[in-house]
This record gives structure tokens, sequence and C-alpha cells, in this order.
């Protein structure tokens, strides 16, 4: 290799690339604090991008397709923004207000149930384990004598709370000043989006600009491209994802109705939100409803799992691929894997956002490769087929 110059600066940012990542291994903890630090700095901007990304998805669809007829017309043209943004806001307020109005008061219906059903399951459960003793032969005296005093627990826990409430009263000027903090960058967020949205055409054309102003054009294009990708997987797995924990949520909650069984409503609207995470998510929510139906009746939770189970299997293979299709164009085995990643990194947000995060390099990759095969594949075409030797024809 030569040393010239190009080469020398690829040579130097390797091992000043290494130095730092060597330094930034060997002082972890610092590096991680000063990461927080600078997170926390930036978190309501972050925070407002996130929010802006999903009000977009709203928003456009109403510039776009409900409002497409008054394109051309001067006086909406000045107010389209406004009335989509606003719009927007109000429909995910208005679906956020009216899942707590319904859900809310059957929560606290069915926690009320359940305060009344525990102790009844825990003596049902010890009189089932008394008479499968008898029926072994085996020595059911100390099944007998487990007794479970709901009035000593009740008295433990509030002398706990007694005990702790010294604890609690001091760290409440702690918990008051991070409920003020997180309101206040909420509120900081909310700005944030609202000005990303009403001039997001002239905010990407400035980072256009100073992108191909300081950057290679060709590099800069190829940036541009991997972000317009990004932007549209990331679009189509957020209104996928939530389309289909509304189909499942619906049809769970209008099965259980049909099935007579407890807690329709709770379970539904559980078994929904937990189908936002792929894959994992709707079994998460199958089990916590089948536990809560079990302590009201074993057989009508046995019923609600070969219930959910047929439903997972029409909705997978019949609706979802109708409604939400090939959302992200990622494989099965790489959504499991992306999915199992992502959440032994980072839990839940990890399961979220590793989904379509793949699905960009996927599809990156995808390009890669299928460019290599071309660029292979040109030279054999472009090259004259051999003729044909005279004499073979004698």
């Amino acid at each position: 290799m030569d040393l010239d110059k190009k080469n020398s600066r690829k040579i130097f940012g390797f091992i000043a690339f290494g130095i730092i990542l060597f330094v930034a291994m060997e002082n972890l903890g610092a590096v991680a604090g000063a990461a927080g630090r600078i997170l926390g700095l930036f978190w309501p901007f972050l925070l407002g991008l996130c929010i802006a990304f999903i009000l977009n998805i709203p928003m456009r669809l109403l510039e776009e397709r409900v409002f497409a007829g008054l394109k051309g017309k001067k006086v909406w043209n000045k107010i389209c923004r406004p009335v989509c943004m606003v719009l927007s806001i109000v429909i995910i307020v208005a679906i956020v207000f009216f899942v707590m109005f319904l859900v809310l008061p059957e929560l606290v219906r069915t926690f009320t149930i359940l305060s009344r059903s525990i102790p009844v399951f825990v003596t049902d459960v010890q009189n089932w384990l008394i008479k499968l003793a008898e029926d072994f032969d085996i020595s059911a005296d100390t099944i007998r004598n487990v007794s479970i005093d709901w009035d000593k627990m009740i008295s433990t826990a509030v002398t706990f709370l007694q005990d702790g409430a010294t604890t609690v009263l001091n760290t409440t000027i702690g918990v008051t000043t991070s409920i003020v903090n997180g309101v206040v960058n909420f509120f900081l967020a909310v700005i944030f989006a609202i000005y990303i949205l009403a001039a997001k055409e002239k905010l990407g054309g400035q980072i256009r600009k100073f992108l191909r102003a300081f950057i290679d054009p060709k590099k800069a294009d190829q940036f541009l491209y991997v972000c317009s990708l990004s932007s549209r997987i990331f679009g189509n797995f957020v209104s996928g994802q939530c389309t289909e924990a509304v189909i499942l949520g619906t049809l769970c909650w209008l099965g259980m109705l049909l099935l007579r069984l407890p807690y329709p409503l709770v379970i539904g609207a559980l078994v929904g939100l937990t189908a936002l995470i792929p894959i994992f998510g709707a079994f998460v929510g199958c089990a916590v409803g089948a536990f809560l139906i079990l302590i009201v009746s074993p057989v009508k939770a046995l019923i609600f799992i070969i219930f959910f189970l047929v439903l997972q299997q029409i909705e997978g293979n019949l609706i979802y691929p109708k409604v939400v299709g090939t959302s992200v164009g990622l494989p099965g085995i790489w959504v499991l894997l992306a999915v199992t990643i992502g959440g032994s990194m980072f839990g839940v947000i990890g399961m979220l956002i590793f989904v379509p995060l793949c699905s960009v390099l996927y599809c990156l990759f995808r390009e890669a490769v299928h460019h290599r095969l071309r660029d292979k594949e040109q030279p054999t075409a472009g090259k004259a087929a051999p003729a044909k030797d005279p004499a073979a024809k004698k």
C-alpha cells in the first residue's frame, strides 16, 4: 500500500478510534455517567422527535388522503398544516382518553372482585390439595394446618407502611421535583415536536443543503436515502403494529363476550396493548388474562387459552398479512432474532426498536448484495457470443 495522504488519514483514523475505544472500555463507568448526563440534557428534544414522528403518521394521512381534494386551493394551502396537525393531536388524545374511560372503571371493578375472590380461591385450592392427598393416601394434616390470616396480613402491611412513613416523607420532595421536571420536559418536547411538524419541509431542505455543503454529494445522497428508508420502515412498523393491536384486542373482547368469559374488556385491552410488542407481546397478555380468569374458574381459563390460540392463528394467517402485510419487509426468523436481542439488551423498548432497525439493515444489506451481483454479471453479459466454427457444419 502506498502511504499517500489519503491512506495515511485512514490509518491515523483507525489508530485514533482504537485508542478512544480502549480508553472508553477502561473507564466504562465514567463514560456511562457522561453519556447519561448528555442524554438527560437532550432528552426533551429526543422525546420531541419521537412525538413528531408519531404525530406525522396521522397528519400525513390527513394531508394526502382525507383532504386530498382540497389541494391547490389558496386558502387551504395556508391552513392545511395547522388544521391537520391539530386534528392529529386531537385524534390521538381522544383515543387515549376513550380507552382510559372504558378500561379504568372496569379495571377498578376487576380488582375489587379479585380482592374478594383470592381468599376463596386459596381455600378452594387447599381443599383440592387435601382431596388429592387423600386419593393418593398421603397425609393431609400439613395441608389442613395451612391457613392464611388475612386480617393479620393487612395489619402487617399497615405497620410496614407506618414504619416507612418517615422514609416516604423524606423522599416526597425528590419525587415532586422529578414529577415537575417530567411535566416540563414533556411540554418542551411537545412544543419542539409541533415546531418540527410545522416546518418539516424547510428543516429537511436545510439538512440536505448542510450535508451537500460539507460532505461528498454522493455520500450525502446515500445518507439521505438511508434516512428516508428508515423513516418509511419505522412509520410502517408503528402504523402496522397499532393496527394489529387494535384488531387483536377487539376480536379478543368480542370473542370473550360471546363465550361469556369474565373480564372481557380488561383482558381485551391488555391483549391489545401487549400486542404492540412483536411475537411475544400478545402471549404475555394471554398469560395475565388466563391467570385472572383462573381465580374465578379454572375451566373458563382453559377455554380462554384455547380461544386465544385459535384467535392467534386466524389473526396471524388471515388478518395480519392483508391489513399490515410486509410492513417492515423482514423475514420471520429475523423478526424473532431482533425481538430476542433487543429485549435482552434494552427490555421492552429494545423489542420495539430493534425490529424496524434490523429491517433497515436487512434492506441495505440486500441492496448491497444485489448491486454486487449485478456488477459481476454485467461483464459476462456484455461479452459477444463466440463465433461458430464453419468447419463444424460440414
